[in-house]
């Protein structure tokens, strides 16, 4: 069993709680609202505005002999650049303020407690615990995007009667990260250190609930009915 298969396998449970959230579930199925679709931007702008700072941080610390991550850590820098102002994008489209969410000008336009904590781990796993850890989060991410984005995006255009500019991160990301998918893969999989292993998939168990909890956030200001 491969490196990356271990991760998957030792994450199994995490996933399938995640991906049976109601609101990834119901969003799949373009049974969710518009301001819900808009509440899931909001707080999808206030953890992607981080990417490129953490894989920057990321990059910076790890050791010499991770000199090769650290080179794919810059091609994925240049993929990711600039991705929250697509979604600032998407949410001007629906109707909403994109520059009170830039600027967290009110509560509904700020980051949710689930979001803050989930980037503030992120930090935390790269500069206290293990940098290799941040590679949790690019797993439980990309995985989602992969599993639903794409389908949720097409649904989503039809049931809520939005144009498709007003998708472009689901639309986006679902393609984008299938092709990321074999790379990190090829990355995970040159990861032989016993306690770097360990510590990615610990941090990609953790990485899993504190991403469902700004779902499950979401599901109980805007789905209780």
């Amino acid at each position: 069993m491969t490196v990356y298969q271990k991760l998957l396998h030792a994450t199994e449970k995490e996933r399938a709680e995640l991906l049976s959230l109601p609101l990834i579930t119901k969003g799949a199925a373009g049974e969710i609202s518009h301001a819900t679709y808009v509440a899931f931007l909001t707080q999808a702008y206030h953890h992607v505005k981080h990417t490129t700072p953490l894989l920057m941080t990321c990059g910076g610390r790890l050791p010499a002999h991770y000199e090769w991550l650290r080179t794919a850590i810059g091609e994925y820098i240049e993929e990711e650049m600039g991705h929250q102002e697509w979604v600032l994008n998407d949410i001007e489209t629906c109707g909403g303020d994109k520059e009170a969410v830039r600027h967290s000008s009110t509560t509904a336009t700020s980051a949710s407690l689930a979001t803050e904590v989930m980037v503030a781990y992120a930090y935390d796993m790269i500069n206290r615990v293990n940098p290799v850890g941040f590679f949790g989060m690019v797993l439980v991410l990309e995985g989602t995007s992969t599993a639903v984005a794409t389908q949720a995006g097409e649904t989503l255009m039809h049931s809520l009667n939005l144009p498709k500019k007003a998708f472009s991160y689901l639309l986006s990301h679902g393609s984008l990260d299938i092709s990321h998918v074999s790379f990190y893969e090829s990355l995970v999989n040159q990861i032989t250190s016993p306690e770097d292993q360990a510590a990615l998939i610990h941090s990609a168990k953790i990485f899993y609930r504190l991403y469902g909890d700004i779902f499950r956030t979401i599901q109980a200001e805007y789905m209780q009915n």
